[in-house]
């Protein structure tokens, strides 16, 4: 087995409500990103649409990639939520300006969500330690 090292394993959410999982995890040359919300820096929603809330949640994905030392250039699969499928053409067209060379794999499904937002996104990433 090999070891595992946590990244960001104090998160909260709002009124800084401890939440129990870590935003990243290296296992080997992997990281693995817990799935990420529109939280702004006080652990609150952005509010807006589903451009809005998508930018702010790549945000989020890209802080805890940068916990592990990844980038989304090292990302090789992301999986997404939408809360409405109404939303799916504007989600590709914000989500897709995150990724400018080749794309990682990708599903995206919709889902009820667990907080009052419009997407979550969580990501796997290759980044061999030597």
């Amino acid at each position: 087995m090999s070891k595992r090292e946590h990244f960001g394993t104090t998160v909260t959410g709002a009124g800084g409500q401890k939440l129990p999982f870590s935003k990243a995890v290296r296992a080997g040359d992997y990281v693995y990103v817990s799935g990420q919300v529109p939280f702004d820096e006080n652990g609150v929603v952005v509010a807006g649409g589903i451009e809005i809330q998508t930018h702010q949640t790549m945000k989020n994905v890209q802080a805890a990639l940068e916990l592990a030392g990844c980038t989304l250039d090292d990302v090789i699969k992301v999986t997404a939520w939408l809360d409405d499928t109404r939303d799916f053409a504007a989600f590709n067209r914000t989500y897709d300006s995150y990724f400018t060379g080749d794309r990682p794999a990708r599903s995206c499904v919709r889902a009820d969500m667990m907080i009052d937002c419009k997407v979550e996104i969580e990501a796997i990433a290759l980044k061999p330690l030597s």
